[in-house]
């Protein structure tokens, strides 16, 4: 049979030879030419009826993405968050701005109406243009939605049998849906960078706008993208980004978008991108979950994860139980401050009352922050400056002071900002010592409100709560707690400037232990600790009990507080004194397992680095259990009624600016702090002003919600601890109040800041103890101690404006 075929072939192929020779030679060639077109042909047809059971299919088209988003669970396997597929962000094509879709058709598809998926006449001319050495692409839309939608089906290397894939899934698109679902699909699925995919996720991310508001100039921008995410990213690369966004708009002027006189117009201005790092696209997420999701987008990226398609479990050392706790003393305690700012603020005669009640009441009745508005006409004027809407009237050629005026008239302007910078804002975080794994977290009053997080983002004076540092410092160089010092304003001499360290209540001239110091919160007292000890030690001990990532200046008034760090770097610190000076770096995700439970990353606490002698830890959290029995921070016993072996600190900056409280528990160590976002606005009072009085009650909520759900035991107790007083009647109030005191500096002009109010007339507290002079002590022999020589430190700043910035003391 095959001797049969083969002659049949060889009579055929003998019959060809003579017909062709009996034929001029152009038309053996034309001849030989189109028959090897043919087969060619006949070849490709095949290879493309093979290729197309390969490609998805119609039920794959309409069910674009199977797979599972990794999850985020908490410690007790509540789901936190998830990890969804961009392409499930959808919002109609009437949703986005109709300069989004010129600039698209005109730069990626102009013949977009014209072809049924793929563009055969730019085919040919990407293909020439290719030939000569300029490479080009020539994808459609509906081809780049056909690998946004399948980029395991079909892939992205550079062959033919991806670009044949890429076109039969393009032609089944077109098959299946209309030109308007094309390009709503496209446009949802599309990635851009930090998570963000669709043009919505991509409006809000590079221009804090929904997509259908973009202009043209953000519109071009993010279709410039397109042709490279990372290589015209406007955040990272402006550059690149506004050169790109002007060849969109000259594509979008050649089309017919606006005029060639336009298009100059437009290609002068600037990006103006306004980038915030959108995190919570399923509508659950916190500021915990969001810290979270930043982390885990570095960890996937570095281990070559897909979390929105590998299914992922992230099992996080959050306490749910412990979480609600939080959120909700944060909500409730805040309101209520929140409250006594709105009525203190609201007139010229503030009313004076340690009661949180009667402002509550009064609330309702009065205009908020009406007084300070009329007394601080340069403070608003300021704000208006500084907005976004004076910047861009400013930018399109407004003239400032029409700006200011205009913007100043607007009501409804004036009303939202007006509102955001007397909008009280706090931070909570409490963390287990032992393990360093974080247990509740709440960055602010409101996540949907304001998404900064004070938590881990805010860096703020810290004022007396950094004071614990120094005392550290003193004990680990062999001072008792019991040692003296007299109370008094002593000059302290550095670099040829002279400071002055005084405390608001004045100077009682007699001796006073470095234990009562501390209780006290004295700054002469804690300004002499200082100068015996010297900065330099005080920086190395803070930055290794927990203090690794704001930068501390290395000045004298740092041991007052006055440098910023933020609320988790403090809450670490303390956590390191609960642990007996064993250090711990915070602890967010425990582990992450696959879909199937199996353990892909395991996160075991590091092991602990003893960064504080035993000795001094047990001395420091004796003499901080003197701050909450009898001293600043007692309003957590009276107040909330915990009895249990509890130690703390409370902090109060210059004006009222700051307020803090971290209390250490044997299982928890819990801090807040309570200001408003712009240090220019603050509590007008002194009494609630201070951190005693306002970030406590976030604590002590929280903390006496956590003993009675049992989270936390009551009983537990402090290392050297012992059972605490129980708490002290209701008729007695607080024995110690904290206010700011000053750093003068000689030689400069002193700080102009709120003059403070007299103190409260009702439920007025009992007067502090009188602590000079005291009884002559007992001659215990404290260790002597030699004065410690300062380090060089570089002289303070000798503008007046720089004077006032170190002069801000803290308390």
């Amino acid at each position: 049979m095959f001797e049969d075929a083969r002659a049949r072939a060889r009579s055929g192929y003998a019959m060809a030879q003579a017909r062709l020779r009996d034929r001029p030679r152009a038309e053996q060639a034309l001849l030989i030419g189109l028959w090897t077109l043919a087969a060619g042909l006949m070849a490709f047809f095949l290879y493309l009826v093979i290729l197309i059971p390969l490609t998805p299919g119609i039920d794959d088209l309409r069910q674009a993405s199977t797979a599972r988003p990794s999850v985020i669970l908490s410690s007790d396997g509540k789901e936190l968050g998830t990890f969804e597929k961009g392409l499930q962000e959808r919002i109609k094509l009437s949703q986005i701005s109709p300069h989004v879709i010129k600039a698209l058709i005109s730069t990626e598809d102009h013949r977009f109406y014209d072809h049924h998926g793929v563009d055969f006449r730019r085919v040919a001319g990407a293909l020439l243009a290719t030939l000569k050495g300029d490479a080009q692409g020539g994808s459609t839309i509906t081809q780049q939605l056909a690998r946004n939608m399948f980029p395991d089906e079909i892939g992205r290397a550079r062959s033919i049998n991806r670009k044949m894939k890429e076109l039969i899934t393009a032609i089944k698109i077109e098959n299946t849906y209309s030109k308007t679902e094309i390009l709503e699909a496209y446009l949802n699925t599309v990635p851009f960078l930090y998570n963000a995919y669709g043009i919505e996720m991509a409006a809000r991310t590079y221009f804090g706008k929904p997509a259908a508001k973009l202009d043209v100039l953000e519109s071009a921008t993010l279709v410039g993208m397109l042709k490279g995410t990372h290589y015209y990213n406007p955040v990272a690369n402006p550059e690149r980004s506004k050169t790109r966004r002007n060849v969109v708009l000259s594509q979008m002027a050649k089309h017919g978008a606006f005029s060639e006189a336009r298009y100059r117009q437009l290609a002068k201005r600037p990006l103006r991108v306004r980038f915030a790092r959108q995190n919570d696209r399923s509508g659950r997420d916190d500021h915990f979950t969001a810290y979270v999701r930043k982390w885990l987008l570095d960890w996937a990226e570095e281990n070559d994860y897909d979390l929105q398609l590998d299914g992922l479990v992230v099992h996080t050392t959050l306490d749910s139980e412990l979480q609600a706790a939080a959120e909700r003393a944060v909500e409730r305690q805040a309101n209520t401050l929140q409250a006594i700012a709105d009525v203190e603020w609201a007139q010229s005669g503030m009313p004076r009352s340690t009661s949180a009640g009667m402002y509550t009441a009064m609330r309702s009745e009065v205009n908020p922050f009406a007084y300070y508005w009329s007394t601080h006409a340069r403070e608003l004027d300021a704000f208006v400056r500084e907005s976004g809407e004076y910047r861009r009237a400013v930018e399109d050629g407004e003239a400032p002071a029409a700006a200011l005026t205009r913007l100043k008239a607007d009501r409804a302007f004036l009303r939202e900002l007006k509102a955001a910078k007397s909008r009280l804002e706090a931070g909570f975080v409490a963390m287990d010592p032992h393990s360093g794994e974080v247990r509740a977290w709440v960055g602010s009053r409101s996540f949907e409100r304001d998404q900064f997080d004070h938590v881990v983002q805010a860096a703020r004076q810290p004022g007396s709560t950094f004071k614990p540092v120094v005392y550290a410092a003193a004990l680990e160089a062999g001072i008792p707690p019991e040692q003296t010092y007299r109370d008094v304003v002593q000059d302290i001499r550095v670099g040829g400037t002279v400071w002055r360290p005084t405390d608001m209540s004045g100077s009682s001239g007699g001796l006073m232990t470095m234990r009562d110091g501390l209780v006290f919160s004295k700054n002469t007292i804690t300004a002499q600790v200082m100068q015996q000890v010297g900065v330099s030690p005080i920086v190395r001990l803070a930055q290794g009990m927990g203090i690794r990532q704001s930068k501390l200046e290395a000045v004298p008034s740092l041991a007052l507080g006055t440098s910023p760090v933020t609320l988790l770097e403090m809450v670490s610190t303390y956590s390191t004194i609960a642990a007996q000076g064993e250090y711990r770096k915070p602890v967010f995700v425990r582990r992450i397992t696959d879909r199937e439970g199996k353990t892909v990353a395991d996160f075991a606490p590091e092991a602990p680095q003893q960064v504080l002698s035993q000795n001094a830890a047990l001395a420091l959290v004796d003499m901080l259990r003197g701050v909450v029995n009898r001293g600043t921070g007692g309003g957590v016993r009276y107040r909330f009624g915990i009895r249990g072996d509890v130690a703390g600190k409370t902090g109060t900056t210059q004006n009222n600016t700051d307020g803090w409280f971290i209390l250490m528990h044997p299982n928890l160590v819990a801090g807040a702090w309570v200001g408003f976002n712009d240090n220019r606005v603050r509590m007008r009072s002194s009494y609630w002003g201070q951190g005693g009085h306002n970030a406590l009650l976030l604590v002590g909520d929280f903390m006496r919600a956590a003993l009675d759900s049992g989270r936390i035991d009551e009983e537990a107790l402090l290392p050297g601890g012992r059972t605490a007083p129980p708490p002290r009647p209701a008729e007695e109030l607080e024995d110690i109040e904290e206010g700011p005191g000053e750093l003068e500096i000689e030689g400069t002009v002193p700080f102009e800041g709120e003059v403070a109010d007299p103190e409260p007339i009702e439920d007025e507290p009992a007067p502090p103890p009188q602590l000079s002079p005291p009884p002559a002590p007992v001659p215990a022999q404290p260790v002597p101690v030699q004065p410690v020589p300062l380090p060089e430190i570089a002289p303070p700043p000798t503008s007046v404006e720089g004077a006032e910035r170190e002069a801000e003391i803290i308390i």
